[in-house]
């Protein structure tokens, strides 16, 4: 399942194993926790064979790109631990930025976006170990060689500024700290509204009409934000909805709703 493993020592109380190949750096960590592996371990990998993203949807996982997952035991109270897929996002964006890749932002609910067009994607999962102990795996893939084509939204390489590329090594060594950061800014959940700031700051479409597609079937509506569970709010023709889950768009200023794949084709995409 896996090749080339590397552990280096510990990154500001991370430590981190490298790979040269394995099936999915998420599966990677909760097979290490449930044998007994501790907390704050990141597992980062060259290729997956078997990434994968949301609702069950694969992950294209080329050479080149970034693979990186943490691990965690108990990081915050189970009601709060979706709370850290935007936790990542801010230290992504972030860690982005510091590298020169000024036009990135973020979608709901965990898409890092580039020049209109998706980039990277985050994926949160959590996992009973016994004894009252949760394990949360934050696994984040990043586009930085190549993005895959053929897809139902557009997807980008994330580049600086200038149009140069961001390697995964320099993007990652920039996410361990941010990450940490963030992590301490949330404060296991009790400052979300630190985070949910940042997370406005960053976010792309405010103001703007979206479609979104869940099991209510598709609907649209103007962007208004998050609110403080971190659940998106959309304007509608009903009035102001609540929206728990769901995939969203961004509409062309034609108003032209995209082409949307029923959620049970399950087509491979990016981590989110």
């Amino acid at each position: 399942m896996t090749t080339g493993s590397r552990l280096d020592s510990a990154h500001r109380g991370w430590r981190i194993v490298r790979l040269g190949a394995v099936d999915s750096t998420n599966e990677e960590a909760r097979r290490r926790a449930l044998t007994g592996d501790t907390d704050r371990l990141w597992i980062v990998a060259e290729e997956q064979t078997a990434g994968r993203g949301r609702r069950g949807r694969g992950w294209i996982s080329p050479r080149g790109n970034l693979h990186a997952s943490a691990l965690m035991i108990d990081p915050c109270p189970r009601a709060l631990a979706a709370q850290l897929g935007f936790v990542a996002g801010v230290a992504l964006v972030r860690a982005a930025r510091d590298l020169g890749a000024t036009e990135v932002g973020l979608k709901w609910p965990n898409d890092l976006m580039s020049y209109g067009a998706k980039c990277a994607g985050i994926l949160i999962e959590g996992f009973g170990l016994g004894s009252g102990r949760t394990a949360c795996v934050v696994g984040m893939g990043v586009n930085c060689a190549q993005a895959p084509e053929g897809l139902r939204y557009a997807t980008s390489c994330l580049t600086r500024a200038g149009g140069q590329a961001v390697a995964p090594g320099e993007l990652f060594e920039r996410l361990i700290q941010r990450f940490d950061d963030a992590l301490n800014e949330w404060r296991a959940g009790q400052a979300f509204d630190r985070i949910r700031a940042a997370w406005l700051d960053f976010a792309v479409g405010l103001g703007e009409r979206i479609a979104i597609q869940n099991d209510a079937g598709q609907r649209e509506g103007v962007f208004e934000g998050i609110d403080a569970a971190g659940r998106l709010l959309m304007h509608s023709e009903h009035g102001l909805d609540v929206v728990e889950a769901a995939d969203v768009w961004i509409l062309p200023r034609s108003g032209v709703l995209p082409r949307v794949v029923p959620p049970a084709a399950h087509p491979p995409e990016g981590r989110a």
